[in-house]
């Protein structure tokens, strides 16, 4: 009988076979992978230079940016943090850069520097890996049955399938519940999108709104062919996700193009603007200094500043503080695909990440109802229960 299987070869799977054989090397640890390749997930990340983790070194802060999950991992990230991360990478010779948004990738900018020092690791440390091993059930015990009829039977199992179908069916048979996954980390797709042309402009700071909601967020926001993305977009789709997915995708969107001005402000400066130069155009003046494009197409109006009414000019400053666009979609963002939803986290023992219903079965990364914003949160995430994993699930 084996001590401890691990299933899945992802990030948190390799991880928590890695740490459970560090700290008990006399123990049997099989990870098994139903595809051909291991860390599929990591080889893709951030253009193929895997954005390992994020420079917030506090847990207070980190917590931050998980719409669900923040609280439980606070005393995770207590345990094994971004800073831990670091410290292991560059322990086995993989040095880490941050990069001016916080983002950390390895020096070399090659997702395989990564790859190799995961499964160099656990060469080394002597985690038997199976590759395409294609399992059918899994029975409490615990004895797993693959498709060819063959069983494994093993003492302790954690479970680390990401946001796979076959994961959360073994953990729902297990005696999980299972929060329904949907995506998160989406952009926003506007049809007849009046902003089409300007496909590529960036604003460094605008603010997204979804109507009737209380969801907003604040950060850099791209234009593109169909809609919006950037972080700002990005952002609103991780906390907005299940409020989304219940209105199929399709919502108003509002814009605040200037977020750090009110719309009093707004309309006091072209007030100003107007008394000081009357014979201007306003279109020619672009007082805010939004891109050239994008004010030209909010602001197409080419009379002369003296010639437009107050009115005018309150509903210039309406708009810029309230764009309204109808979303009807979403677009997956790049090569990342996040799910929010997964194992239901009032039943995981989150110092350990043990289940709280099955004795001896753990869990780690993405199966769990855990998510985070892009800027590898997600990774450290998975760094993090896959070492609280790794390291209980043998007895420490």
């Amino acid at each position: 009988m084996i001590d401890l299987v691990v299933i899945g070869g992802g990030a948190a799977g390799m991880f928590a076979a890695i740490q459970a054989k560090t700290a008990h090397p006399e123990a049997s640890v099989v990870l098994l992978e139903k595809s051909a390749v291991l860390l599929a997930k990591v080889r893709v990340s951030g253009g193929g230079r895997c954005n390992v983790t994020h420079a917030c070194f506090e847990p207070r802060k980190l917590v931050e940016f998980y719409p669900r999950g923040s609280k439980e991992l606070l005393g995770a990230f207590h345990r094994f943090s971004p800073r831990q991360t670091v410290d292991w990478f560059e322990a086995r010779g993989v040095k880490l850069k941050v990069e001016a948004d916080g983002r950390m990738f390895p020096v070399s900018d090659c997702s395989e520097t990564i790859i190799e020092a995961l499964v160099g690791e656990a060469k080394r440390v002597g985690v038997e890996i199976r590759t395409l091993q294609r399992v059918k059930r899994i029975m409490k015990g615990f004895s797993i049955g693959f498709q060819d009829g063959k069983v494994l039977e093993c003492k302790r199992l954690i479970l680390a399938t990401g946001s796979g179908k076959d994961g959360y069916l073994w953990a729902e048979g297990l005696g999980h519940t299972i929060v329904p996954p949907v995506p998160s980390l989406f952009t926003f797709n506007v049809p007849l999108f009046a902003l089409q042309e300007l496909s590529g402009v960036s604003v460094a700071e605008a603010r997204l709104s979804l109507a009737g909601t209380r969801h907003s967020q604040t950060g850099p926001l791209l234009i593109t062919h169909f809609g919006f993305s950037g972080p700002a977009a990005l952002k609103l789709s991780a906390w907005a996700a299940r409020d989304l997915f219940e209105r199929e995708y399709k919502a108003d969107l509002f814009v605040d193009w200037l977020p750090g001005i009110s719309v009093e402000e707004m309309y006091g400066r072209l007030v100003d603007l107007k008394g000081a130069t009357p014979q201007r155009s306003l279109l020619a003046e672009n007082p805010f200094r939004l891109p050239k494009q994008l004010w030209k197409t909010l602001f197409s109006n080419p009379r002369r500043l003296g010639d437009l009414s107050l009115k005018d000019l309150r509903h210039l400053a309406s708009k810029l503080h309230s764009d309204s666009y109808r979303v009807e979609g979403k677009t997956t963002n790049k090569e990342e695909f996040v799910t929010c939803g997964g194992v239901e986290r009032r039943e995981v023992d989150f110092r350990s990440m043990e289940s709280k219903v099955c004795p001896h079965l753990f869990f780690a990364g993405e199966i769990l109802d855990v998510d985070g914003l892009t800027g590898g949160f997600n990774f450290q995430n998975a760094w993090t229960t896959g070492y609280l994993a790794g390291r209980a699930s043998l007895g420490l």
